[in-house]
């Protein structure tokens, strides 16, 4: 009887996806004096239409972690680790303080601070699952936040948005770093690998 037992799909060791849709050659790898530390639900992981992965290899000193609630010693240690600053990619919410929530820092409080001492971290999920690790895990509310003002309109085509500003989590990060760092053009690349990025999974989409 010949072997009919189903082969497995080879998988990037890189970006985890499979071999045929790798998209290691859509990064540009891009150095940031800012360090981005990424928190993605576990929900988004498996996510082909996900933008965190290509986000994590277009900066290589950026951190990558999973999961809805971390231990707090451990979250503290990722956004406090070498002395740099955690400022949190996230608007202000109404109502927060009715969820047990304090205030977050001012942004102004370390607008000053050198670029090379801040930590930016981004919050990789659903604006629904997103605000749900922000109330689970207190030390993300300790940290001064950093809203997202005058973003250029979305190129997310493949993923259906909640609001006519919401970003993925690549467009977001990176006008975050053109605007904390002043230059625009230096990581403007990482939106060009995102653009192909969408522009492959709608050509798989159509083929499908």
């Amino acid at each position: 009887m010949p072997d009919i037992t189903p082969t497995k799909r080879q998988m990037c060791p890189a970006c985890l996806r499979p071999a045929r849709t790798c998209i290691c050659q859509l990064a540009a790898p891009v150095a940031s004096r800012v360090e981005v530390l990424i928190l993605q639900h576990p929900l988004e992981v498996a996510n082909a239409k996900g933008s965190a992965r290509l986000l994590h290899l277009s900066l290589p000193g950026s951190a990558m972690a999973t999961g809805e609630v971390f231990d707090a010693a451990a979250l503290r240690a990722l956004l406090h680790g070498g002395g740099r600053q955690p400022v949190l990619l996230y608007p202000n919410l109404p109502g927060e303080r009715s969820l047990g929530m304090a205030p977050p820092p001012s942004f102004d409080t370390v607008r000053h601070l050198d670029p090379a001492r801040l930590r930016l971290v981004v919050l990789d999920g659903t604006w629904r699952k997103s605000r749900k690790m922000l109330y689970l895990n207190r030390p993300l509310q300790e940290i001064p936040r950093l809203p997202l003002t005058q973003a250029p309109p979305s190129l997310y085509r493949i993923r259906k948005a909640h609001a006519p500003d919401q970003l993925s989590t690549l467009e977001a990060a990176a006008y975050a770093l053109m605007q904390i760092e002043g230059n625009v053009e230096h990581f403007q690349p990482i939106l060009d690998g995102f653009d192909a990025f969408v522009d492959r999974y709608a050509t798989l989409s159509a083929h499908a």
